[in-house]
């Protein structure tokens, strides 16, 4: 019998991946329709609270969600009609900054070269290319604009899981029978909202932030670059580098070094003081993931769903590690996506008590 244990479990190891690997390429082939509803969930789990809210101070369930509603479709729009146009002037605009940023370095090669440094300018250009840069903020800008072109669908399934937010504890409750308890899944809504929800704060804070200082600066687009910053602050860290480098890159051909010197010290202010004393003192000590974990899963939503699962996959990933945390025999997983500091603040406490 206990010869046999370890090929069961190779076994069940095995089935485990097959099965992880069949979801994952299940999942790359319905992009279209699980993108729309992977979006409307993330919009559902901003508006619940407010929603409730509502509820609590004697409004009607269907006129709070109709009110919810209005105030989402209305912002959709805005930023649909807002995307639409700034990204296509600004497309339009792309080669000739890209042709301006590739002649910033080549005078910077030329001038490292007059240093009595050895540079070649054609492998340079050939490996390094700047102007990369400001085409993925473009493809990131056109991806959500494909995906808010479906706002009448999103609108919808927004609308249903609203509908049926306030039933599905009971519903669950009633699946699972008197004897077993919600305390874990409640666990993990309440997690899951507060991340969302003071993400999204932080986030908004973060690009209306960089819009008023890079309009002071002068730099074009200016809103265009406070909306990537508030997309990309829902990556943690690699988000805001992200973020940053357009709109360096932006003031340094149109305004200089000076002008570009100041913007990347605007954005490392705000990211330093956003993300390392704003967002610690309202989250939760579990509610973070390790830079390495984000990185991958930056790389991993985008491989499988594209632009739209780069600004979701942090979410995606906490929402994993939340609901990992949220059960014992799980929670080593959870503990393996969490950052290092986590893990000591948790060891600490525990030695203190």
């Amino acid at each position: 019998m206990q010869s046999t244990s370890p090929s069961i479990r190779s076994q069940s190891i095995l089935l485990n991946v097959a099965a992880f690997v069949i979801i994952i390429a299940g999942m790359r082939a319905a992009e279209a329709i699980l993108v729309p509803f992977l979006l409307s969930a993330f919009i559902a789990i901003i508006a619940a609270p407010p929603m409730f809210w509502l509820q609590r101070h004697k409004i009607p369930a269907a006129l709070a969600i109709l009110i919810i509603i209005g105030v989402i479709f209305s912002l959709m729009v805005l930023l649909a009609t807002f995307i639409g146009t700034s990204v296509n002037d600004f497309s339009s605009a792309l080669p000739d900054y890209e042709v301006r940023i590739q002649s910033k370095t080549a005078g910077l090669i030329d001038w490292l070269n007059g240093l009595g440094l050895s540079i070649s300018k054609q492998e340079i250009l050939q490996y390094f290319d700047p102007g990369q840069a400001m085409q993925l903020a473009s493809k990131i800008f056109r991806g959500l604009g494909s995906v808010l072109s479906n706002t009448l669908l999103i609108i919808l399934t927004v609308i249903f899981i609203l509908a049926e937010a306030s039933s599905f504890p009971l519903k669950l409750q009633t699946i699972l029978g008197e004897n077993n308890s919600l305390g874990g899944f409640q666990a993990f809504l309440d997690n899951m909202q507060t991340y969302v929800g003071i993400k999204t704060l932080t986030s908004l804070a973060t690009g209306l932030i960089v819009s008023i200082f890079l309009a002071i600066i002068g730099v074009d687009y200016w809103l265009l670059w406070g909306l990537l910053a508030f997309l990309l602050n829902f990556i943690p860290t690699i988000g805001s580098i992200i973020a940053a480098i357009p709109a360096v890159l932006l003031a340094l051909v149109q305004l200089g070094p000076g002008a570009a010197a100041l913007t990347a010290a605007v954005y490392i202010l705000i990211n330093t003081i956003i993300g390392n004393f704003v967002e610690p003192r309202f989250m939760g000590k579990g509610l973070g993931l390790s830079t390495l974990v984000v990185f991958l899963s930056l790389l991993f939503w985008g491989w499988v769903l594209g632009p739209v699962g780069m600004l979701l996959s942090v979410p995606l990933t906490m929402t994993a590690k939340i609901a990992l945390d949220s059960y014992d025999d799980t929670r080593w997983l959870a503990i393996l996506l969490g950052p290092e500091s986590a893990i000591r603040t948790e060891t600490s406490s525990q030695e203190e008590t």
